[in-house]
């Protein structure tokens, strides 16, 4: 059965009449993300083409997908808006909250029972609100998103940075924060500030111990954890043709790292063979006939130059495969590289554990390279050094896996086969045998190794590869190791190589599913009851954020200046947090314990400028909300990267804090401030960023004559009497001056269906 079938049937109809309208209207040829985004619009088209990087524009997109983790406060919001039904198709999948130990038969089990009230408060309110729903196990969204909902040219938004996975079927697929996941629920426009366009040319063909990851990783170390904020990636080119449907997907999965809005790929034989043989025959035909519209126009990539703001060219033939870190996905090392790199930068050289699978590499293909340099441990009698983990993507890719014995490929060699669930990758992991104290090396094919994320130790250097090259080096045990050049002794004390591995795109005998996981919603869930205890530590009934009471902002007080990278996991950590992704004032307690104190470099001590003392940022934050006092986040570049979480902007706001103040913002985050009626701006000068000191008293002045395009002023009282005076932007438009004005967009959505 095809999933929203109907939806995808009305969309292709009228597809091809939208873009040559655009396309005459501009009368200029379009690329790919330009057809897609111009037929979302929730309006006529504009008279002249829209302003990339300037212009803020209303879309519809197609459906929403929304994880455990997030989907709980994303509904808990939802609930305000006063609608019975979600106005597109929605899908809440359970793969956050599932911790990793023991196995993925117990750890299930012990998921179950751990997480009882918050997988029952989402299947319950999932059934009311006609919203689909996929149990514990079933598997990873955006892979479980991949097999059963993209489709070429679609627009889906989701409540996870990585949505941007299923641009590996030519969908534009934009992680966002709860409550824009809640206008698109709610029937309202989705607003996006029309992006750059960063066009990837890709030549040649992939071959050896090169694959898919290697692609994104190169990327990413030319345009860093920033270089793509703003805007979405369009692949093409004769390289991009010869990449697999799932290979398309862990290179767009992977642009979440380069801040990209998205990335997508151009409708080829790849994607419709993969939509086939996940059983979505029909929408296969319909996007063959199609081909014209589901790829840009051929003067596009005739002269690249002249219609992306900027273009990068990678030769798969020559492409190496690349290791990227430690702490961040950007630091990317070609594998010629690596071994110098270990020994100059004193990285630890023994491997500690070897982790593949995750969103972002666990297709059947991932899985058969990998499973193949397996093998080769046992037939060249190797015994694998470094423990190792495996995480399929969904219940179907573990359900052929095991039915084609490739789960028993990584047993032999003595792999521990996880839940169909993030786990590790997010930071739920009971990591085994492990000294806090003692650095220590790991590598995985996942997708983020910010300092902590896997196992919450500071002292973990966290590399990122692909699945084969991850289990050569778990077969290695040491980092100074390079496959494609270096032996190993094998147990006879013989030198022995491993040949590059082998995959295979499909699985012969087709893909295999017993129990997939889905619940489908009743046509009519008005009468099911969604119950949230009282006193329950899960979960908690929202209450609404106060308006803006007309003023300026006086006497704002320094929470914490933060040093250096400061993402969402530093502001919001996940790991053993997520168990209160439900309960607002609950995760409050871990608001920026992560964040470096500019003042004494330490985390989660920073100064109470009323009494003097050092306490933690929560409580302290507590202790001014308490006084009434409201605060202010002074933060450094590209603030709040990472994921999608909105706790990381409605902790901030629960807590009394007015306004954060960067040097730069990640898209996501910055839109989730706005969404929460906060006050995000940045330095006019980046220099000002110096000017502030730890016992300031801060104010805010224009917010009575707030506007679209005019600075805001700040002043700082220092303590001895002097004081400094400084411009600061804000990104701002008309419409979410409105939220900021209500309290929140959340309040607005309320008074409109209210009134």
């Amino acid at each position: 059965m095809i999933l929203d079938i109907e939806m995808i049937r009305k969309f292709y109809k009228v597809l091809p009449v939208k873009i040559n309208a655009a396309r005459e209207k501009f009368n200029k040829p379009l690329t790919l993300t330009e057809k897609i985004l111009y037929s979302h619009l929730c309006s006529d088209l504009p008279d002249a083409p829209f302003i990339r990087g300037q212009s803020y524009v209303d879309f519809f997109p197609d459906r929403v997908a929304m994880q455990d983790a997030t989907a709980q406060m994303a509904l808990l919001q939802f609930m305000q808006a006063e609608k019975s039904k979600t106005a597109v198709p929605t899908t809440v999948h359970c793969d956050h909250l599932i911790q990793a130990e023991k196995g993925a038969a117990a750890d299930l089990a012990q998921a179950a029972k751990n997480n009882r009230e918050v997988y029952e408060f989402l299947s319950s309110i999932s059934q009311k609100y006609g919203i689909g729903f996929w149990k514990p196990g079933a598997g990873i969204i955006h892979q479980v998103v991949l097999e059963n909902y993209a489709f070429p040219g679609g627009m889906i938004i989701g409540t996870d940075s990585h949505t941007v996975n299923a641009g590996g079927l030519g969908m534009i697929a934009i992680g966002v924060g709860g409550a824009d996941a809640v206008d698109v629920m709610a029937g309202m426009p989705w607003e996006l500030r029309f992006p750059k366009l960063i066009g990837v040319k890709l030549t040649g063909s992939m071959n050896g111990w090169t694959s898919a990851k290697d692609v994104i990783l190169k990327v990413a170390g030319i345009l860093s954890v920033k270089g793509g904020t703003g805007a979405i990636v369009e692949y093409f080119g004769p390289g991009a043709r010869s990449i697999s449907a799932t290979g398309k997907g862990t290179i767009c999965n992977m642009g979440a790292e380069i801040g990209a809005t998205t990335s997508v790929f151009g409708f080829d034989e790849h994607m419709a063979e993969y939509l086939e043989k996940t059983g979505r025959n029909e929408i296969s035909e319909m996007a063959m006939s199609l081909q014209t519209s589901l790829n840009a126009d051929s003067e596009i990539y005739g002269n690249p130059e002249k219609y992306f703001d900027q273009v990068i060219e990678i030769n798969l033939t020559e492409l190496e495969p690349h290791i990227n870190g430690p702490f961040t996905p950007d630091l990317a090392w070609p594998i010629s590289k690596f071994k110098e790199a270990v020994k100059e930068n004193q990285y630890p050289e023994k491997l500690e554990v070897g982790l593949i699978g995750s969103c972002t590499n666990s297709s059947y293909e991932d899985i058969t390279r990998a499973a193949s340099v397996a093998r080769q441990a046992g037939e060249k009698n190797l015994k694998v050094k470094s423990e190792f983990t495996v995480t399929p993507g969904s219940e179907m890719i573990r359900y052929t896996i095991n039915r084609d014995g490739l789960i028993q490929s990584f047993e032999d060699i003595g792999a521990m086969v996880l839940a169909n669930a993030c786990g590790p990758c997010i930071g739920q992991w009971a990591r085994h045998n492990q000294n806090p104290d003692k650095k220590n090396s790991i590598i995985t094919s996942f997708n983020r190794n910010f300092a902590k994320r896997n196992d919450g130790n500071p002292n973990t250097y966290a590399f990122v590869a692909s699945p084969e090259i991850v289990t050569a080096y778990a077969i290695a045990g040491t980092l100074e190791f390079n496959p494609l050049t270096d032996t190993l002794i094998n147990e006879a004390g013989k030198d022995v190589k491993l040949d590059p591995p082998e995959g295979t795109t499909f699985p012969p005998r087709g893909f295999e599913v017993k129990e997939n996981g889905y619940v489908a919603p009743p046509e009519d869930g008005s009468g099911v009851e969604v119950i949230v205890s009282s006193d329950s530590e899960r979960l908690q009934i929202l209450e609404g954020f106060a308006p803006w009471d007309g003023k300026d902002y006086a006497g704002l007080r320094l929470l914490i200046k933060a040093k250096g990278k400061c993402t969402t996991d530093h502001i919001s950590m996940a790991g053993p947090w997520l168990k209160y992704r439900g309960h607002l004032d609950n995760i409050s307690n871990n608001l920026l314990i992560g964040a470096v104190n500019f003042f004494n470099e330490k985390t989660n001590e920073i100064k109470n400028q009323k009494t003097g003392e050092y306490g933690t940022v929560p409580d302290t934050a507590r202790a001014y909300k308490k006084a009434g006092i409201k605060t202010i986040i002074v933060g450094d570049e590209n603030y709040g990267e990472g994921s999608s979480r909105e706790h990381a902007a409605m902790e901030p706001r629960h807590l009394g804090v007015a306004a954060v103040l960067v040097k730069s913002f990640a898209r996501i985050h910055e839109t989730n401030l706005k969404k929460q009626g906060m006050l995000p701006l940045t330095f006019s000068d980046k220099n000002d960023y110096d000017l502030i000191r730890e016992d300031d008293i801060i104010h805010i002045a224009g917010l009575t004559t707030f506007q679209e395009g005019k600075p805001l002023s700040i002043e700082l009282a220092h303590s001895d009497g002097t004081k400094d005076t400084f411009e600061a932007r804000h990104s701002f438009n008309d419409t979410q001056i409105k939220w900021f004005n209500a309290g929140s967009a959340l309040n607005l959505i309320k008074q409109k269906n209210a009134g």
